[in-house]
């Protein structure tokens, strides 16, 4: 028997059985490459989720390499640690979450998105982070101001581990100036804009500003 996944009509078989598989995407599928950046309509999100062009830079800060461990703590809808993930197939990430229902949607957006081995563990950092494993890299998106979570992202690093913090709110702008004071490493101001109608025309809408902290241990 042979027939494309949309036209199998076998609800059932016997149980005994080769399969092979040719996986070939349909023409108007969306393009997804493994390269940081998907269209933010590529996950489900409630607004909380670090936007396309932020995204492929935070992640290239990140650094991901075969094997490596990374942190997301604040993961909103997890698309920094699904985009870890779907850099090689040996990664791994944690996505921290306090709140259950965006939880609920990082384990669909994993799914959808390939890497449905992406652990999501519900609770508010720093104390989510107990016992998890050291990571190679960790990214705080959200959160960042509550007390200790800064101290025990970066206690938790290994040798050479990079940590990298998106800081949106005044507050969390004047935290990661005082660790950049403090322990150095790149601090970046980005800012994207994008065209949009303007009545009959076409105008630039900017985008809030990211202060970007990025330091290795």
């Amino acid at each position: 028997m042979g027939a494309t996944a949309a036209q199998w009509r076998h609800p059932e078989v016997p149980a005994l059985n080769v399969i092979g598989l040719h996986c070939e995407a349909d023409a108007d599928a969306e393009r997804r490459p493994r390269t940081p950046g998907l269209p933010d309509s590529a996950f489900q999100h409630d607004g909380q989720l670090t936007k396309r062009d932020v995204r492929a830079l935070t992640v290239s800060r990140l650094a991901p390499a075969p094997g490596e461990l990374l942190w997301d703590v604040g993961a909103g809808a997890g698309s920094i640690a699904i985009e870890w993930m779907r850099c090689d197939p040996a990664n791994r990430a944690v996505a921290i979450e306090h709140r259950e229902d965006r939880a609920a949607r990082i384990t669909t957006n994993a799914m959808t998105l390939g890497v449905p081995d992406l652990s999501v563990v519900i609770g508010a950092a720093p104390d989510a982070l107990d016992g998890l494993d050291a990571p190679n890299a960790v990214f705080v998106g959200g959160g960042a101001t509550a007390p200790g979570v800064l101290q025990r992202c970066w206690d938790a690093l290994r040798p050479g581990g990079r940590l990298v913090v998106n800081a949106v709110t005044i507050e969390s702008e004047v935290l990661v100036a005082e660790w950049y004071g403090r322990c150095g490493g790149e601090l970046v101001r980005i800012a994207a804009e994008h065209a949009s109608p303007v009545g009959g025309f076409t105008g630039w809408r900017p985008a809030m500003r990211i202060t970007q902290w990025t330091v290795t241990r």
